[in-house]
């Protein structure tokens, strides 16, 4: 596997799950039996999501999680042993259950998800060490990125934290109603998707000229970059200094679990590697493209030369907008 030049890493704190996964014929709650097929049993969640995707592009990546000292841990965490990614600041809780997820995929690709958090929530504040330690021994030139799937103060401490080592931290803001306001000023990149953006700003980002407004009503709360991510698969990038607005690739959607990760996780490596605004939005999109051609999340994630040929067709797409 290619490594990136940097000697950072992708810390990725968050939710780790054990996923269970069936297509459906129809959308969930039309009928109260559904027959379902296609049965995977993959490993998921927030933080394994990013650090898996980035560690397949050639960044190292470690994962601050939690999971239940179960039979599950092992289907939640064993994708992320083979791909070598440091899971020494994994803890097994005593007498939890790993999270796990139910998801159906109906017809059109767009996931519905039944969530139990389960050893997820399971922190007290005697891991708050345990968490500022993973960061301060990270090397220098570390990219944080954090989801809200653990508990706030766990969140909060990490942003701290990653913040007194000139981390740069990137803030998927799921779920938005743990999301800490007063830290947004701490946050280099927040990448909502158009609900998170809705229940932030109170605009629905359904054109480039909504999410750019909304954008901007993000940056007003002192986050340094904010890339909107559009329902389509396109995304408006802005920070202080410039914008771009980056199309959505139409591309045929398989399954759209794990796409919002994706996007995520290719930013960290963007950011790792000093990509500009737009470069680093043109990544992330065709890294989440990607992510929806294929059937699971992480079996569904491109390796660096598969990314390559996405990340061509995105830019072009970019490139035939300005001729317009």
């Amino acid at each position: 596997m290619s490594e990136t030049k940097n000697q950072g890493i992708v810390i990725s704190l968050g939710s780790v799950n054990a996923d269970f996964q069936v297509r459906t014929d129809k959308k969930p709650g039309e009928t109260t039996t559904m027959l379902a097929h296609d049965f995977k049993r993959f490993s998921g969640g927030k933080a394994a999501n990013v650090a898996f995707i980035a560690r397949r592009m050639g960044a190292k990546s470690s994962i601050i999680a939690h999971v239940g000292n179960d039979d599950l841990h092992k289907q939640a965490l064993g994708a992320l042993e083979e791909m070598e990614i440091d899971l020494s600041n994994v803890k097994k809780v005593e007498g939890a259950t790993t999270g796990f997820s139910m998801i159906a995929v109906p017809p059109d690709g767009k996931k519905n998800i039944i969530l139990a958090t389960n050893a997820n929530d399971a922190w007290d504040d005697s891991d708050k060490e345990v968490v500022a330690q993973a960061i301060r021994k990270a090397p220098d030139g570390s990219v944080l990125v954090v989801d809200y799937e653990v508990p706030p103060f766990i969140v909060d401490h990490a942003i701290h934290t990653a913040r007194e080592r000139g981390f740069p931290i990137i803030l998927d803001p799921s779920p938005t109603d743990r999301v800490n306001q007063s830290l947004l000023s701490c946050i280099d990149y927040i990448v909502p998707d158009a609900s998170e953006t809705e229940a932030l700003t109170g605009i629905w980002p359904d054109s480039e000229e909504s999410a750019t407004k909304a954008a901007h009503k993000l940056l007003e709360t002192g986050v340094k970059t904010v890339m909107v991510k559009l329902e389509d698969g396109g995304c408006v990038a802005a920070n202080s200094k410039n914008r771009c607005y980056i199309p959505p690739l139409s591309v045929e959607v398989v399954d759209s679990t794990g796409a919002g990760d994706a996007f995520a996780g290719a930013l960290a490596v963007a950011v790792l590697e000093k990509q500009d605004l737009q470069e680093a939005a043109c990544f992330a999109v065709a890294a989440s493209v990607a992510a929806v051609t294929a059937y699971g999340s992480q079996p569904a994630y491109p390796s660096r030369e598969q990314h390559r040929k996405f990340y061509e067709k995105v830019s072009a797409n970019i490139s035939k907008k300005h001729e317009h």
